[in-house]
């Protein structure tokens, strides 16, 4: 009896106190790097290209970016890019909003991957297996307006 007890508090300590059965968080980070000075100063030009970095190399199987202000209201709003693992993803560390990535494709055959707002909010959510991380950003017209 003892030693069912233990095995007890054991088996109780592994689920509640470890991260053993948790799915792993996928912490991610977005960089704006503009390409030239001319597309700093163009107003109501492209925006300037969006790197998110996670960090370690992830298997992903989903990427998926959506407007903000409408996911807080319907979590079933169409998303502005959504890619899917379509066979066995590469392992990525970084990827630029809108670009292919090996081993992904588009969720819905023939979409592209709609322009960013400037100063709009987005939300990113990311999956590889069980692991999951969300992300909110936004671009602007200058550093000091990204979010």
């Amino acid at each position: 009896m003892l030693i069912g007890f233990a095995l007890a508090l054991a088996i109780t300590y592994a689920v509640f106190f470890t991260n053993w059965f948790k799915p792993g968080t996928i912490k991610i980070y977005h960089v704006t790097r503009p390409t030239s000075f001319a597309m700093q100063t163009r107003r109501g030009g492209p925006a300037p290209p969006l790197t998110f970095g996670l960090e370690s190399d992830y298997k992903l199987t989903e990427i998926k970016a959506v407007l903000l202000a409408e996911w807080q209201t319907n979590h079933d709003v169409l998303p502005v890019w959504h890619l899917v693992s379509d066979s066995d993803p590469e392992p990525v560390k970084f990827f630029v909003y809108g670009q292919p990535i090996r081993g992904m494709k588009s969720a819905v055959s023939g979409t592209q991957p709609q322009p960013l707002q400037p100063n709009v909010a987005y939300r990113l959510f990311v999956t590889a297996g069980k692991a999951r991380g969300w992300h909110d950003f936004k671009i602007g017209g200058s550093p000091s307006e990204t979010r």
